[in-house]
C-alpha cells in the first residue's frame, strides 16, 4: 500500500517480484445479445457490440430489487444502506481533492494517493444514494467529484501507480456509469472530459502487462480496464480484459487438473518448480482453492476474489459468460480460503500451518453468481458473507456489495 499511518487493509502493498515484458493477449470474444444500449458515435468497428448501461458490476435491474428492499425495511439491505448513508462517503458535505498528480510511491504515498481512491468511492457512494433515495443532491454530489478530477488530473506517478490507478480507476468506472445512465444533468462536454480522463490518465497504467507481479495487481487492473471500457464503449479494451482473465485467473487460484504445478502466470518467468514455489511464497504443496498469494495473507487473496468478481460480473452484464468456464475454480477458490477465514486450523502443509485471516469484506460479487444464480453450494463462502454483512467499504475498490449483490441475481441486460 502505499500510506504508513493506513489501516493494516490498506498500508500493505503487494510485492513486486520481477518485472518482464509479456506477451500480447489476444481478443477473441466479443459481447453477446443481452446488451441495449447504443454505442459511442464513430466507433472504429461499424460491427461492433453496443453496450448496456448501467453495467458495470452492478446492472439495472439489481439496483432497482436494491432500492425496493431498501425501502421497504428489509435486511440485509436495510443496514447496509444505512451503514453507507451515514459513512463520511456519503455526506452531502464530502469535499473532493483532486490533484493534478498522484504520487504513489510503495508504503509511503502522500495524501494524494488515498484522497483519489476515497473520493472514487464518495462518487459511487453518492450515485447509489441517488438511486435509492432520489435525492437529486446526491447525483450532484457524485458529478461534482467527478468533475473536479476530470479537470486536473493528468497522470499517476511511482512504485504503485498501476494498483493505485487500478483501484481509483474501477470505482470511478462504476460511480460514471450509474450516473450517466440516468442523470440527464450529466451530459455533453462533462462526460466527454471524464471519458477523456479514463483514457489518458487511467487505461495505459491499466493495460500494462506485468505478469511477474503478484497476481491480484492484473486482477485489479482487468477489473479497472474492463469497468473503463464498458463505460467509455471501447470494444477493443472490452475483448482484451475478457482474455487477460481467462489468461490470469487459472494463475492465480490452483486446480488439481492443471496439473502437479499451477500455470504460471502467461507471458512471465515464473515458469520452473523453483520459481513458481517462490512466487507462492514458499508453498510447493498445492491443492484445490489454494491462491497465489494465500501464504502471504489473506488480505491480498481478498483483493483476488473481488476483482475477479468484478471482471466476471462487468462481462455477465454485458452479456458474456466469464463465470461458467471458471466457476469450480471461483467455488474451490472461495471454500478453501473462506473455511481458513473463519479460524480451521491450518495444516502443516499448508504455509507451515500458518495462515494470516485477513480477507475483507470480498466475497459477495462471487457468492451471488455462483450460489443465487448457478445453484451452486458454498457453505464456508455463505457463513463467511453473513458474518461479515453488512459489507461496507476496504477503502481500496471494494464497496458497499452487501447492499448491491447480496441475494441479488438481477437479469442479464
Amino acid at each position: 500500500m502505499a500510506n504508513p499511518s493506513q489501516s493494516p487493509r490498506r498500508r500493505r502493498r503487494p510485492v513486486l517480484v520481477a518485472a518482464f515484458a509479456a506477451l500480447a493477449l489476444l481478443a477473441s470474444c466479443a459481447p453477446g445479445p443481452h446488451v441495449s444500449s447504443a454505442s459511442a458515435a464513430g466507433h472504429a468497428n461499424p460491427a461492433a457490440p453496443v453496450f448496456h448501461h448501467p453495467g458495470v458490476v452492478v446492472g439495472r435491474s439489481q439496483l432497482d430489487t436494491m432500492r425496493a428492499k431498501v425501502r421497504a425495511g428489509q435486511e440485509p439491505w436495510s443496514s447496509a444502506y444505512e451503514q453507507m448513508r451515514t459513512s463520511r462517503y456519503g455526506s452531502l458535505a464530502y469535499t473532493p481533492h483532486p490533484a493534478e498528480v498522484v504520487p504513489c510511491p510503495p508504503d509511503a504515498g502522500p495524501p494524494a494517493c488515498l484522497d483519489e481512491r476515497e473520493d472514487a468511492i464518495a462518487a459511487y457512494t453518492q450515485a447509489l444514494l441517488w438511486t435509492v433515495n432520489g435525492n437529486e443532491a446526491h447525483a450532484r454530489k457524485a458529478v461534482e467529484i467527478m468533475d473536479g478530477w476530470a479537470e486536473v488530473i493528468k497522470q499517476h506517478t511511482e512504485g504503485n501507480a498501476d494498483l493505485q490507478t487500478a483501484w481509483a480507476g474501477s470505482t470511478w468506472a462504476r460511480a460514471a456509469d450509474i450516473v450517466h445512465a440516468g442523470y440527464p444533468q450529466w451530459q455533453g462536454p462533462a462526460v466527454q472530459r471524464f471519458k477523456r480522463m479514463l483514457r489518458q490518465a487511467y487505461l495505459p497504467a491499466v493495460t500494462a502487462k506485468v505478469p511477474d507481479y503478484n497476481g491480484n495487481w492484473e486482477l485489479a487492473m482487468t477489473d479497472a480496464a474492463v469497468g473503463i471500457a464498458v463505460f467509455v464503449e471501447d470494444d477493443k479494451v472490452f475483448r482484451e480484459a475478457l482474455d487477460r482473465y481467462r489468461a490470469r485467473l487459472p494463475a492465480y487460484f490452483y486446480l488439481a487438473s492443471d496439473g502437479k504445478l499451477p500455470r504460471p502466470p502467461p507471458g512471465g518467468s515464473m515458469n520452473t518448480p523453483d520459481r513458481l514455489a517462490t512466487y507462492w511464497f514458499g508453498q510447493r504443496t498445492y491443492k484445490d482453492g489454494l491462491g497465489q498469494e494465500t501464504c502471504r495473507n489473506f488480505m491480498h487473496i481478498g483483493y483476488a476474489l473481488a476483482a475477479s468478481g468484478h471482471i466476471a460480473e462487468t462481462a455477465w452484464q454485458q452479456g458474456v459468460d466469464l463465470y461458467g468456464p471458471t466457476a469450480r475454480r471461483l467455488k474451490e477458490a472461495l471454500e478453501f480460503h473462506a473455511r481458513y477465514q473463519l479460524g480451521a486450523e491450518a495444516p502443516d502443509w499448508l504455509c507451515g500451518g500458518k495462515v494470516q485471516r485477513t480477507m475483507g469484506p470480498d466475497v459477495e460479487v462471487l457468492l451471488n453468481h455462483l450460489q443465487n444464480r448457478l445453484h451452486l453450494t458454498l457453505p464456508e463462502t455463505r457463513k463467511l458473507a453473513e458474518q461479515q454483512r453488512p459489507g461496507g467499504t476496504d477503502d481500496l475498490f471494494v464497496a458497499w456489495e452487501t447492499l448491491t449483490h447480496a441475494l441479488n441475481p438481477g437479469t442479464a441486460g
